[in-house]
């Protein structure tokens, strides 16, 4: 019953933030809030904020992705897989909640393959004939539903580098996508949503020294 009562109080005060125009205050907190949390109690706790603020605006997707974003960060501070699988379950039930918002977007898609990607790694040997396709497909119309998303085309490149070491192949598919993101992360411009993500920029850079250039 407490525990009910605050939660009902955490949403009546997002919601009374959201009604009088503090939604940009609100994620300028708490999107950085989530990518520097290094506990799971931190952590926990700027999910739960992003996922109330979605609850209370009800139509915007960007709470709810990097409420999604932060699950995926949950799922690499524990250790066994049933605690990681929870987590990425919790991180995919988030994304759907963002895409019944806004459908077929670039982003929330690329987050769906991220986190499927994630699933896969968990467990290789039995997982990789099911997931494999699935996070492909989810790349593949991410990119064709933006060309121009560089975390697509980042992503696509670690599942590709990712498939090459499985079957004893070549890098250069993986590498073409690599530095696909580059150039796009060089080129993209401030878009009009300042809560469009921005990350991955550091992360291609670091893939490409490592799989690229590390040849």
């Amino acid at each position: 019953m407490k525990r009910n009562l605050i939660l009902l109080l955490g949403v009546l005060c997002a919601t009374f933030a959201m009604a009088n125009g503090q939604f940009e205050k609100a994620m300028g907190k708490n999107i950085p809030a989530m990518f520097s949390a290094d506990n799971q109690e931190t952590l926990q706790g700027v999910i739960n904020q992003l996922n109330r603020i979605g609850d209370a605006e009800g139509d915007r997707w960007e709470p709810y992705y990097y409420a999604a974003f932060g699950y995926v960060r949950m799922s690499g501070m524990v250790e066994s897989a049933d605690e990681k699988d929870k987590y990425l379950d919790l991180a995919l039930e988030t994304v759907a909640k963002g895409e019944a918002i806004k459908p077929n977007d670039s982003e929330l898609e690329t987050m769906r393959g991220y986190i499927n990607m994630i699933k896969l790694a968990v467990d290789p040997a039995s997982r990789g004939m099911m997931y494999s396709g699935m996070v492909f497909t989810s790349f593949q119309k991410a990119i064709k539903l933006n060309p121009d998303n560089p975390r697509a085309h980042y992503l696509m490149g670690r599942m590709q580098y990712g498939t090459a070491q499985f079957m004893g192949t070549g890098t250069e598919e993986a590498c073409g996508s690599l530095f696909k993101a580059k150039v796009l992360y060089t080129q993209v411009e401030r878009v009009a949503n300042p809560f469009a993500p921005t990350w991955g920029k550091e992360s291609t850079d670091e893939s490409i020294k490592e799989i690229c250039e590390g040849e």
